[in-house]
């Protein structure tokens, strides 16, 4: 291997990325390092053949997850779906992007870590709400009202009550600190 060429060598093959500006199979790794808490390696790259720089990522590539829904359907995991109804039910309230993010980080690992490919989108449902319970109170009965299809004011109030119940053992209010 010459100075020029920087390649990467897999498994004893030598590889180099393809340019997406000009196509042409010799760019060198100019920075790499760790990213997504150690997750992602980042590498920056800049072709030989005409300079442009350019950013590849490299991650653990993840088994498929399908997401068994209450019809019985089945469709791959969206981790963004979960973080849509998450920011939905926190609207104006005091939790950030992050934590938001964090929490679907955290249910994401929680259903991957049981190592099965399939997973009722109800398991999804209760990890998100437990999740939630410990943020926010009220962004929690939000995503309980929309999760569970209350059929009347009943079953809402009994959501509340519960909730209420648990907040009242524990000496919380419905803003949990950070």
């Amino acid at each position: 291997m010459s100075d020029k060429t920087q390649r990467i060598k897999i498994l004893g093959e030598i590889h180099n990325m393809i340019c997406p500006h000009c196509h042409q199979n010799s760019s060198r790794v100019i920075d790499s390092r760790p990213s997504d808490e150690g997750r992602v390696i980042r590498r920056r790259r800049e072709c030989e053949n005409c300079g442009f720089r350019f950013t590849t990522f490299e991650r653990v590539e993840q088994t498929p997850l399908l997401v068994i829904k209450k019809n019985g359907t089945r469709e791959e995991f969206n981790r963004e779906k979960i973080l849509r109804g998450v920011v939905r039910a926190a609207e104006k309230r005091p939790i950030t992007m992050e934590q938001m993010t964090q929490l679907v980080d955290q249910v994401e690992n929680k259903i991957r870590a049981t190592g099965e490919t399939e997973v009722k989108s109800g398991e999804i449902g209760e990890y998100v709400m437990q999740l939630l319970a410990k943020i926010d109170d009220v962004a929690y009965i939000r995503f309980a009202s929309v999760y569970r299809e209350f059929k009347d004011m009943n079953g809402f109030m009994q959501e509340v009550q519960e909730m209420m119940g648990k907040a009242n053992q524990d000496g919380q209010n419905s803003t949990k600190p950070e």
